[in-house]
């Protein structure tokens, strides 16, 4: 049996299938339309997951405003289905119908214009994908051009979400304040309520999942690949072999944007409401956790570890709601400390080698029993 490929290794396409299997087949069948939609939450995470890998894993930019981007990525979908819901007939009892409802509560009588382009799905769409891929671009142009790196990297992105907390809950009257957007009800007239719709969405957005994937591997397999390893463990000796390190960086950067911002605007549309406590440092840092409790040297291991945080996030917290954040912490220093590599690198240092001397083995053995019929032995 041959499960090796140019684009994956064995290990990488075993976890490929596994992965395949558990989203598109054995959970669907499996669990209810509200656990379902839990699971779609979960991988909204898996893409900023990705995007960390090849950020932070490859690239060795560590990142702690990952919010950020999934928040603009959110709040730009939410901001076209918050206008379909706030039609002229949805919103006749307001005192200025056909704007949102939080614009009416606070005295806005007209639609911002930078609120307009957002009536149209096209529109976006590319802000979906181009606002944070911008913002990131400028943040990373500003750092990586001064060789901004490090410890004041982190420490400036946290800064960045939480300017930008700030700025959302204090401009109320145009992004909904402390409450986010709410009620967001149908794309382009299609209810995303109901149960079927809800396993729509979720099918949606798994094939989301696996075309990132196969993004962020296509770039891992490349010359591109290659160099943001170099410029990870050894900065200088790329920089002094006539590589711009600065505009790697910031390719890496912006690509961890524009995943996150997809990874948003996907959770928008599941969870059908934004606010900006997606957007902070809290869950930025969250997000990292997720990417070392998978392995931020792995893609799939990523994926595993904002889906399985996650679940145990859910399910703690249900029973012990303050102690939650104490397990997240000490999950963390347990990476750290007791597995660096995260759960891929325990399957990698622990069941991979089994499994490939499992292959060796039977290899082996087919050898040997074609020789001994080759010889003219029987074969048993």
């Amino acid at each position: 049996m041959i499960i090796n490929s140019r684009f994956f290794n064995r290990s990488e396409l075993m976890g490929f299938i596994a992965l395949a299997a558990v989203l598109f087949v054995i959970l669907p069948l499996t669990l209810d339309v509200f656990r379902l939609n839990l699971v779609a939450k979960y991988l909204t995470y898996a893409f900023v997951a990705i995007g960390l890998v090849l950020c932070w894993g490859y690239g060795g930019i560590l990142s702690l405003g990952q919010g950020v981007f999934f928040g603009l990525g959110g709040y730009c979908m939410a901001m076209f289905l918050k206008l379909e819901a706030s039609s002229v007939e949805n919103t006749k009892i307001q005192s200025t119908p056909g704007i949102p409802d939080f614009m009416d509560w606070n005295q806005i009588t007209a639609l911002p214009f930078f609120w307009q382009p957002f009536h149209s799905l096209t529109f976006t769409i590319l802000a979906i994908i181009l606002v944070p891929g911008l913002f990131a671009l400028i943040i990373g142009t500003a750092m990586f051009k001064r060789r901004v790196g490090g410890t004041y990297f982190a420490i400036i992105t946290q800064a960045v979400a939480a300017i930008l907390t700030i700025l959302i809950v204090g401009q109320q009257g145009y992004t909904g304040g402390i409450n986010g957007m709410t009620d967001l009800r149908t794309l382009k007239g299609w209810d995303i309520r109901p149960d079927h719709a809800k396993i729509i969405l979720y099918f949606v957005e798994v094939v989301l999942l696996f075309a990132c994937i196969g993004i962020a591997q296509f770039i891992r397999l490349t010359k591109l690949g290659r160099i943001l390893v170099a410029m990870r463990e050894q900065e200088d000796r790329v920089r002094f072999s006539g590589y711009s390190v600065a505009n790697f960086k910031i390719f890496a950067f912006c690509m961890a944007a524009i995943f996150a911002a997809i990874g948003g605007a996907m959770f928008a549309l599941n969870v059908g409401f934004m606010s900006p406590s997606f957007v902070g440092i809290v869950p930025s840092i969250e997000m990292v956790i997720y990417t070392a409790v998978g392995g931020r040297m792995s893609i799939f291991g990523a994926i595993w570890g904002a889906i399985l945080v996650n679940f145990a996030k859910t399910s703690l917290s249900e029973s012990f709601p303050q102690l939650w954040l104490f397990g997240l912490g000490a999950l963390f220093i347990a990476v750290v400390l007791a597995f660096p590599n995260g759960l891929s690198g325990l399957w990698a240092d622990y069941v991979q080698p089994r499994i490939d001397r499992l292959f060796a083995s039977r290899k082996a053995k087919a050898d040997w029993a074609d020789n001994s019929v080759a010889d003219g032995a029987p074969a048993e």
